[in-house]
């Protein structure tokens, strides 16, 4: 391959006038064409490290992987955001017992990658969103590390996150410790780049040439990952003439491409499928890239759902409301009061469930009723408006750590009094893994809002004075909204409670919380979205904030 580059800054002056280029040939790698995916990775050996583009199960290379199940190798270490579901995507490698390390983020809905990792059969090494697609980036632009806040105050610094267990359930294998440098008055930790011998990644269409494309939030993390591996095998639904596509269309060049291979059949499992009852949305114009993340995701738009199902479970007649669901619906109701500078939204009817959606995952806009169905990062069925965009996931957490993200809104395990953050594991006995929260809470400038209920199973406190959970992120919550109480917190000064649930008082707050308090001179009770003519903002007049004092 030849590249010129021209020293004049006009390109159009270069043409017709003579300038000095710098030439540049790479060794001759012309894509080869497959119609077998198992001869595409017959070579790949026992003891390969291998990047596994996708995200949950959306955009994963399915034949390659039932092709490396067919060669039987052993021992692989496995890059991929996650294991896709116990019986399908990588989790048919799992178990096979051919994965002999997972490097993810996320251990989500594979309760089969989760008893491996707690019986000491499988090393894990859980790595922040972020952190995993800027480690394979780096890796593919020749990056040897960087530095990120993200993990900083955690084990991912620390150290001594437990990458394999034995048997016993002690620590066989930990994470080692991380250097630390302060930039700008802030801390950041630095990271190693991800390189693998082999990507195996998904793309929607190829030409001829060994270009490619991905359809719409596929890419997520096959796009970096087709740059960071010493092979790259690309599995397509289509082959196409060169000159189909756009030369500035053209999403991987094919000098990244070594092998791409014809898919005879795909399956596309969808995660989740979700059935929406109403939906109230906030206006494009004013988003003002706010990222809203319930339980690990992060949202754009107000959905309220009948009812959500793993694909493979059939589907259920609607239940009565419990308790819990009643409660969740509380804080939910609060949470949207978070929207501001002009935004609107209306709630009126809740049924089950209720989640905020779109994600900062693959696409940024706003979603409605899934009737073209596409697939969220939360891996859930969405259709998209008008003037969304799609982009990898390595661009998503660029924009989380470059501050264009106004606010997230996450769950939690535990809340400290200084804003410590905890919701990922519960050492040697539930691991879900970090997913992208970590990313989420590490960004300067971004508002931390953690919705959760007020306290645990036999009314364990869950905000504490300091948390006993392994870190999620250290002193970046400001705000605290549970069906009870709503706290601001100051990483110097404490909690403060600004609002409390009608019936309850600011000494029954006291009784069900774990950390001393301030209470807000003025502290009114917690507000709800109800009807239709309740407006997300302004806030009531009866809820402004006033200085505090002591409890």
């Amino acid at each position: 391959m030849l590249l010129c580059w021209p020293y004049l800054s006009n390109c159009s002056l270069w043409v017709s006038q003579p300038c000095g280029c710098f030439f540049s040939t790479s060794n001759q790698r012309n894509s080869q064409f497959y119609s077998d995916p198992t001869e595409a990775v017959k070579d790949i050996p026992s003891g390969a490290t291998i990047l596994v583009g996708g995200f949950g199960l959306c955009g994963i290379p399915e034949n390659l992987i039932n092709s490396l199940l067919k060669t039987g190798i052993k021992s692989l270490t496995a890059v991929s955001n996650n294991a896709g579901v116990d019986n399908f995507g990588l989790g048919l490698l799992l178990q096979t017992k051919q994965i002999k390390r997972m490097i993810s983020s996320y251990v989500g809905e594979n309760a089969e990658f989760e008893r491996q990792y707690l019986s000491g059969e499988l090393e894990v090494e859980l790595t922040p969103q972020g952190t995993l697609a800027e480690r394979i980036r780096a890796g593919g632009a020749g990056v040897p590390a960087f530095f990120t806040a993200t993990g900083y105050g955690t084990l991912i610094q620390e150290g001594g996150s437990p990458i394999k267990y034995n048997k016993d359930g002690t620590i066989a294998i930990a994470s080692e410790k991380r250097e630390v440098r302060e930039f700008n008055g802030r801390h950041y930790i630095m990271e190693k780049a991800i390189t693998g011998d082999f990507a195996l990644v998904k793309a929607w269409k190829a030409d001829k040439a060994g270009n490619i494309v991905f359809r719409k939030t596929a890419r997520n993390f096959n796009q970096p990952m087709c740059k960071a591996a010493k092979v790259t095998i690309v599995e397509v639904e289509e082959v196409v003439d060169v000159g189909t596509f756009a030369e500035e269309d053209i999403h991987i060049p094919s000098i990244y491409v070594n092998r791409i291979v014809k898919g005879g059949s795909y399956e596309k499992r969808i995660e989740f499928k979700d059935i929406i009852l109403h939906l109230y949305f906030i206006p494009l114009s004013v988003a003002l890239s706010v990222c809203l993340s319930i339980s690990f995701m992060a949202f754009f738009c107000l959905f309220i759902f009948q009812k959500r199902t793993v694909q493979k479970a059939q589907a259920e007649k609607p239940k009565p409301k419990k308790e819990a669901d009643i409660v969740r619906e509380r804080i939910i109701r609060r949470a949207a009061l978070e929207f501001e500078d002009g935004m609107y939204g209306i709630l009126e009817n809740f049924t089950e469930r209720c989640i905020l959606i779109e994600r900062l995952g693959n696409m940024y806009s706003l979603a409605q009723y899934p009737n073209h169905i596409d697939l969220c990062a939360g891996k859930e069925t969405v259709t998209v408006l008008p003037g969304a965009s799609y982009f990898s996931s390595d661009e998503s957490f660029a924009m989380i750590r470059g501050g264009h993200v106004n606010l997230t809104m996450l769950g939690a395990m535990q809340v400290s009094k200084t804003g410590d953050l905890a919701n990922w594991m519960i050492p040697g006995k539930m691991v879900k893994g970090m997913g992208g929260a970590m990313d989420l809470v590490a960004s300067a400038g971004t508002k931390v809002v953690v919705t959760m209920e007020h306290s645990a199973k036999g009314g364990k406190h869950k905000i504490l004075e300091t948390c006993n959970l392994p870190l999620t992120g250290k002193q970046c919550v400001d705000r605290i909204i549970t069906e009870k109480a709503v706290f601001d917190v100051d990483k110097n000064k404490g909690l403060t409670l600004i609002e409390v649930w009608e019936g309850l008082t600011p000494e029954d707050i006291k009784e069900c919380t774990g950390a001393p308090f301030q209470v807000s001179i003025n502290t009114c009770p917690q507000p709800q979205i109800v009807t239709l003519q309740t407006p997300l903002w302004p806030r009531p007049k009866s809820c402004q904030r006033t200085p505090e004092t002591k409890l």
